[in-house]
């Protein structure tokens, strides 16, 4: 008996302390980045990014024209998947300490872009923007989600440019900036 009082004392104490403490931030080591911002984007959101704009396409060749898009649940599902991990990974840009890019890799790739320290010192030094622009990243996907949940080939394409001119808005600002070619 005076051990179950024990115990129920010990276990109240954790269960107030836990309800009461803090939630663990960041700087705790909650996540542990081990790949780049570079190797995200080239890895996990531009090729699932590229499946969702591709599902929706007119090809005309010498043979004809061909109209692409999601017809069957299957393929709406398939399109879901990719969006699904475009969304989720716009949460891991978010995560702090992850490198620009892994060394020795170039973020060039047409000579307009910062090096990796200057864009992780643009990031650092306008933190709040960067937040804002991985948030408008989610945002724009979630929409891109909703068309898809709807079967809406034409919310998909216009969502579809939401994430476009999201992605293009966080890489003019951090990943470009001196670019003087027309947006």
């Amino acid at each position: 008996m005076k051990y179950s009082v024990y115990l129920s004392v010990f276990a109240t104490a954790v269960l107030l302390n836990a309800c009461s403490s803090a939630p663990p931030s960041e700087s705790v080591g909650l996540f542990k980045p081990s790949t780049s911002i570079q190797d995200i984007m080239l890895h996990i959101i531009d090729p699932n990014i590229d499946y969702v704009w591709n599902s929706v396409a007119t090809i005309s060749t010498a043979k004809g024209t061909e109209e692409r898009r999601p017809q069957t649940d299957e393929e709406w599902q398939q399109l879901k998947q990719h969006a699904l991990v475009v969304l989720e990974a716009s949460n891991l840009l978010l995560i702090e300490g992850r490198s620009v890019a892994q060394q020795p890799a170039s973020t060039s790739s047409g000579g307009a872009e910062l090096t990796a320290a200057e864009i992780q010192k643009a990031i650092a030094a306008n933190r709040s923007d960067y937040i804002q622009r991985a948030h408008a990243l989610h945002k724009a996907t979630e929409s891109v989600i909703a068309a898809i949940d709807h079967k809406n080939v034409e919310q998909l394409v216009e969502t579809g440019g939401a994430v476009d001119q999201a992605c293009e808005q966080c890489h003019s600002q951090f990943w470009y900036p001196n670019d003087k070619r027309p947006k």
